[in-house]
Formats: structure tokens, C-alpha cells, sequence
């Protein structure tokens, strides 16, 4: 096992303080979201040479309110429906426990010119199975060496991967907490589980910092986002997805447009 030592631990180095102004979203993320619209239609055969490019999946883990529903829907706005899916995942049903914890993601998977968001993953299974005992210690310590060959035989047949981490303050956290309690059209997004999680927050810090040491890899790599900011955490999570992307395509030989001097139609 890899042993996550101080000065191994990467939450710590994630810069919390990161911020940027409502004007500065607003054009930023217009500029992002037509890009990204741009590499999404050369990857779905809908521009060039009508060739479908690899497959893009975004996955998406992080803290409890840590604002992943809002980056999604920042992520998919631009995008047609008909050529992104978001897949969102909880706790395994009855009939998913009687199988091999990464089965249940299998039909989620793109394939050539698709495109799957996970909202959750099979990272359930070194984090929240891990800290609450839903799987054994052997099983949850297997799962690094599985989840790393899932994704390097994906990446192998094209797959371009994309992993996020959300970060936030136990602080900030809180605070959000405090404003769904507060608001009665928010309110369901708070439960009695989200309060017993923040209350071993420790243990889940351990098990994130071993997770991003254990299976970051260089075709399936983790970004730390700095989410204390909302807006500049939806920010960061396209630039994320739209580096990635651009990785992905000039791996499998596909032309990148130039992100300069390209006309998105912007004032």
C-alpha cells in the first residue's frame, strides 16, 4: 500500500482562496462553453471529417455540497442532449450488491463520438464503502488494483477520461449546509446522511487522499478542483474537461482546432 504521508496529501495544496468576479463568469464560461460545444461536435462526428472521435467520460467525485449538480449543468448547457448523457449513481440496489461492484457502470459507458458524465462512480467503493464499513476491507483495499486496470483497459480502446474532484472547507461546507436547512426548496438536497458523513470527515479526508494517490495514472488522471467559490469551481471544471479533451484527441490523431484566433461568434 502507498502510504499518504503529509507531505504527500494533495488536498492540502488545492488553493481554496481561487476566486473570480460575476463579469469575469459570465464572460469566461461563454467562452468555455463554446469551446467545449466545438471539440464535442468534432468528437461526435458532427463537424470535420464526420469521423466519430474518441469517447469522453467526466467523472465526477467530491465533498457533500460541494457544487457538482451546478458544474454539470454548467458542463451540459451548451451540448445537445441527443450527444451527452449524465449518469447519476447512489447506493447499489439489491440486485447490484449481487454483482461485481463495477457492473453497474458498464451501460453507462460511451462509446466512439458518445459522451457520459457520472455523477458518482465506482469510487464509491474506496470512499463511502470504505468509511462506513459497507465493504469489507478486503474488498475495498482489491478495488484500487480493479478500478485501475477498469480504466487503463478503457483508456487502451480509446476512452478519453476525465476525473474531478471537488474540494471545499469544512467551513464552506457548513455554510451550505446551513443555507439548504434554510430554504425550503433546497431543503431536500440535505439529509440525515450528509450530517453523519460530515461528522467523520477525517476518515473520509484519508480515504480521498489515498484514492487520488493510488489511482491517478496518466491516461486516466485526477484534477483537484478548488470549488470554495462556486463560481470559479464551475470555471475550472470545463477548463478541465476541455483539456482533457483536447489530450484525448491529439492522442487518437484527430486536428485540434487552435482555441485562438477561432470565430465562436462572441462580441
Amino acid at each position: 500500500m502507498v502510504a499518504v504521508t503529509a507531505k504527500h496529501r494533495q488536498l492540502d495544496h488545492v488553493d481554496l482562496s481561487l476566486r473570480i468576479s460575476k463579469e469575469e463568469e459570465v464572460e469566461s464560461l461563454a467562452q468555455a462553453q463554446r469551446r467545449l460545444l466545438h471539440l464535442r461536435l468534432l468528437c461526435g462526428g458532427q463537424l470535420g471529417d464526420k469521423k466519430l472521435g474518441p469517447p469522453v467520460m467526466v467523472v465526477f467525485e467530491g465533498w457533500d455540497a460541494s457544487g457538482k449538480g451546478g458544474a454539470i449543468r454548467r458542463l451540459v448547457a451548451p451540448l445537445d442532449p441527443r450527444h451527452v448523457r449524465v449518469a447519476q449513481f447512489g447506493a447499489p440496489s439489491h440486485d447490484e450488491l449481487r454483482h461485481h461492484f463495477l457492473w453497474r457502470f458498464f451501460p453507462a459507458l460511451p462509446g466512439w463520438g458518445g459522451m457520459t458524465i457520472f455523477d458518482r462512480s465506482w469510487y464509491g467503493r474506496v470512499l463511502v464503502e470504505r468509511v462506513e464499513n459497507l465493504a469489507t476491507e478486503a474488498q475495498w483495499r482489491r478495488a484500487y488494483d480493479e478500478i485501475v486496470g477498469f480504466e487503463h483497459s478503457l483508456a487502451e480502446e480509446g476512452m478519453v477520461i476525465i476525473k474531478l474532484w471537488l474540494q471545499i472547507s469544512p467551513d464552506e461546507q457548513l455554510r451550505r449546509f446551513e443555507d439548504r436547512e434554510g430554504d425550503p426548496l433546497k431543503r431536500w438536497k440535505l439529509t440525515d446522511e450528509d450530517w453523519r458523513n460530515r461528522g467523520q470527515r477525517a476518515a473520509y479526508e484519508d480515504a480521498v487522499e489515498e484514492m487520488l494517490e493510488r489511482t491517478d495514472m496518466p491516461l486516466a488522471p485526477w484534477d483537484a478542483i478548488a470549488a470554495e467559490q462556486k463560481r470559479y469551481g464551475r470555471l475550472a471544471v470545463l477548463e478541465a474537461v476541455i483539456r482533457g479533451m483536447e489530450a484525448g484527441m491529439e492522442r487518437w490523431g484527430i486536428d485540434v482546432p487552435p482555441s485562438q484566433g477561432v470565430d465562436y461568434g462572441l462580441a
